[in-house]
């Protein structure tokens, strides 16, 4: 048909951008992904189907209207686009870098499922919000009325910015406590350069501040400022703290030197780009250079380790997994761009404990010298449905290692004990226990959101939690204004 612009999948092949050669970004923390250009995007937008049921938004947990804006990208109606996928995402720009597109929406694209590829739906997301900051579309927070009644929100990270932008926009006045001297959470200090550069998250980060959102930096609930204060400031409080407890192991030689936490490895890797004095990383602690290292993990945060380890000039990097490949939990894009680095995965493999070796300079400290591992296969499915790991009898052995990076997952630290508040009911996993959507929870006008609730999870539930969390905030608002009035 003449002028058609979209349903071009069988005649337009699938093309990601450009991805910088493995030799060349093992060197460095920038992103491993180029932009597209503009006749790309729209190019690769056009392979869109325009389902009926479109099975990419569904997947999507903030439901993002993608086959419209990849209509409007595709008819170089770019700013509209932005606007449209700014209206469901907070965070677009970052989701389309980092989300695991290949098990949400991408995974379930149509034509995916038809064999001709899936539309290329992360990486035009990222190119339009990209798009909309260069041509001055995005434009600071200016709320139609001023209101009086103000929000505390204790964590900077996804799910409390989310929340923070939209109260901010509802004409609240918004403050955000958070323990680290920068806001953004884990888009700062947990993930990586080469999946996320600092400027895009401290880009959001400035245009918050602009738009007359208070941050409240180096400050410990419960140390700095009591939990009790913060809720006699303002009319409603968001706990959205995230989960930043390592899972640890329980084996033998654990507590040596040389056997790190991940977040204390990617934060001090991180802070080094910001240019920071970091000493745990300039004493080669939290430094891979020249040295053996093994990961243990198999999600995504493994895979942030392993490849940080490449970058920091390690000797020898393996990941220590105790399932196989096809039942790891990381993106499957990422292990592939961490096995083009160099990165050696041992699967089915699990740690039995640690040997150690006495320290270089002489003193009784006892140093990692290696992982003794236990050989695992496959048994019956669990309660989810994922093969369990059993141990195969006499096949231990001794995997070499100088730096030993525990990636087990994180769990929620004990808030009603950190913060005085026993009140606060959490769940027997130890999360806050909280209102399913609305994030009430038993305390009046606290609410809470992200992996503080839900536990460990992806950037975009934690957004959608923010945004649920504050529309409910907004209604908790509202009541009290309007009970004020009426008075």
């Amino acid at each position: 048909m003449a002028g058609q612009k979209m349903l071009k999948f069988v005649d337009v092949a699938r093309d990601m951008p450009e991805k910088r050669p493995p030799d060349l970004r093992r060197d460095d923390f920038h992103e491993i992904y180029a932009e597209y250009a503009d006749d790309k995007a729209k190019e690769q937008s056009s392979r869109c189907s325009q389902c009926g049921v479109p099975y990419c938004q569904s997947h999507c947990p903030l439901h993002n209207n993608i086959p419209d804006w990849l209509r409007m990208t595709a008819e170089g109606r770019l700013q509209e686009a932005y606007e449209l996928s700014q209206a469901t995402n907070t965070f677009p720009e970052i989701c389309g870098r980092i989300c695991p597109q290949d098990r949400l929406c991408e995974g379930n694209c149509v034509i995916e499922q038809s064999g001709h590829g899936t539309v290329t739906i992360g990486s035009v997301e990222k190119y339009i919000t990209d798009t909309a900051f260069e041509e001055g579309w995005v434009k600071p927070i200016r709320p139609h009325t001023e209101r009086s009644e103000s929000v505390g929100i204790v964590g900077a990270g996804p799910a409390g910015l989310a929340a923070a932008d939209m109260l901010r926009r509802a004409g609240l006045q918004v403050t955000v406590y958070d323990r680290y001297d920068r806001g953004g959470g884990l888009l700062t200090y947990g993930i990586p350069g080469f999946k996320l550069e600092k400027d895009v998250v401290m880009r959001r980060m400035a245009q918050l501040e602009e738009g007359g959102v208070e941050f409240v930096l180096n400050c410990d609930v419960g140390d700095d400022i009591s939990f009790d204060a913060i809720r006699g400031k303002h009319e409603a409080v968001l706990i959205a703290t995230g989960v930043y407890k390592t899972r640890a192991l329980e084996a033998p030689g654990v507590g040596s030197d040389g056997i790190v936490r991940a977040i204390d490895y990617l934060t001090a890797s991180n802070r080094k780009s910001f240019g920071d004095d970091v000493e745990e990383f300039d004493s080669g602690e939290l430094n891979a250079a020249g040295k053996s290292v093994v990961v243990i993990g198999g999600g995504d945060t493994a895979m942030d380790c392993v490849r940080t380890a490449v970058r920091q000039g390690a000797r020898s990097v393996k990941c220590l997994y105790r399932r196989d490949e096809a039942n790891m939990p990381g993106s499957l894009r990422e292990v592939q761009n961490a096995k083009e680095e160099g990165v050696e995965f041992v699967w089915l493999s699990a740690p039995k404990g640690f040997t150690t070796r006495s320290d270089m300079a002489g003193t009784a400290v006892e140093v990692v010298g290696g992982v003794m591992v236990q050989k695992m296969r496959l048994g019956a499915p669990d309660a989810t449905g994922r093969q369990m790991p059993e141990l195969v009898e006499d096949s231990d052995y001794v995997e070499e290692a100088d730096l030993v990076v525990q990636a087990l997952g994180f769990e929620p630290e004990d808030i009603p004990t950190l913060w005085g508040a026993p009140e606060l009911e959490v769940t027997r996993w130890g999360t806050i226990k909280a209102e399913f959507t609305t994030g009430q929870t038993s305390l009046d006008g606290v609410f809470a959101a992200g992996d503080i609730v839900r536990g460990a999870s992806l950037v975009v539930w934690a957004i959608r939690d923010g945004r649920d969390a504050a529309a409910a905030i907004l209604d908790y608002v509202d009541q009290g204004a309007s009970v004020v009035a009426a008075e």
